[in-house]
């Protein structure tokens, strides 16, 4: 559905994209995933056509909407796609039906207008509100009116820049859901701009992180989280426990409190804090020596429950679940 080709963005003397390919398929969810300044806005707004690229191409449904050799640009209206922004962007003097009709009187698609956006409307589950204003509605109300609005033109591609970093932690949680069962019921290819692991994680079928300007991996959740192949993503994603060589890592989840069946290491050590995260306690280890080669004295493990402070314990690693990463170093040489 959108291939994008060799694309790069320079401001001044930031890079803020290196060249970058992607392929989103249809009907697919992909998350890009990083820290600020990764370039993950970047590579939005060229596709959503708020940007132009210094290099490359974009195309949408076998049809390329932006070119720099040949200086093709199709603007952001012609582009068939849907935007919800951060902040949402209602116009806080219009209703919830005319915000929700902006979009089409804006590209002045007004037949049956009125029938078009009540759909648009009771989708999102907001029927019975339409003469209400954004300053009447809750965050996650208002959080629908923006998808809506983005919807009401049948898009064949939603990009969603940050939508729920505006939200509090519940709303956020309950909005997750919301907005992948909305994305899939209509049958949207989406494009989920974050620099939340776990909204990635939880609603895409596909992430891709970035760093610098980089897309460093992409693959479903389960292959960029369990077989990181670059040190930042095992950084970024989640905890890591690194040995002394730098170049493997065990997740704290993969640390076990008891002796397993398979091949493993048994590391020994002194419980220097424990915390209460809800529905487990994280365990800090001081390793005791270096019988194991960690690069750090201390350790993080997960644990169904307490430890005393000062305990010994023993922890084991089962061999294969030691990640094995390509060094900084080997990436560069």
């Amino acid at each position: 559905m959108i291939h994008v080709a060799a694309i790069s963005k320079k401001y001044k003397s930031v890079q803020a994209l290196g060249p970058t390919t992607v392929e989103i398929t249809e009907g697919s969810f992909t998350a890009v995933l990083g820290p600020s300044g990764s370039g993950k806005t970047t590579l939005l707004r060229i596709i959503a056509g708020l940007e132009t690229s210094d290099s490359g191409s974009v195309s949408i449904g076998g049809h390329t909407v932006s070119d720099a050799a040949s200086r093709l640009f199709v603007p952001p209206e012609r582009r068939g796609l849907g935007m919800v922004f951060q902040d949402f962007a209602l116009w806080p003097h219009m209703t919830v039906f005319e915000n929700v009709a902006y979009t089409l009187r804006a590209r002045r698609d007004t037949a049956n207008l009125k029938a078009r956006v009540t759909e648009a409307i009771e989708t999102v589950r907001l029927g019975g509100k339409e003469g209400r204003y954004p300053g009447q509605l809750s965050g996650g109300e208002q959080q629908r009116v923006a998808f809506a609005r983005a919807v009401v033109g049948k898009p064949r591609v939603i990009l969603l820049d940050e939508p729920l970093s505006a939200l509090d932690a519940l709303l956020r949680e309950q909005m997750r859901l919301e907005l992948k069962t909305l994305v899939s019921s209509l049958g949207l290819t989406a494009l989920y701009v974050t620099h939340d692991q776990l909204e990635a994680l939880s609603m895409a079928d596909r992430v891709l992180v970035m760093n610098n300007g980089t897309v460093l991996q992409s693959g479903s959740p389960e292959q960029v989280y369990s077989r990181p192949t670059h040190p930042f993503v095992a950084s970024f994603l989640g905890r890591s426990n690194w040995f002394a060589d730098g170049n493997r890592m065990i997740r704290p989840e993969h640390l076990s409190w008891h002796r397993p069946e398979s091949a493993h290491v048994a590391v020994e050590g002194t419980v220097a804090a424990v915390g209460y995260l809800g529905d487990r306690y994280e365990i800090l280890v001081r390793i005791d020596g270096d019988t194991i080669g960690a690069r750090t004295q201390e350790w993080t493990a997960y644990r169904a429950t307490p430890v005393q402070r000062g305990a010994a314990v023993t922890l084991y690693i089962s061999e294969h679940n030691i990640n094995s990463i390509i060094t900084e170093e080997e990436i560069s040489a």
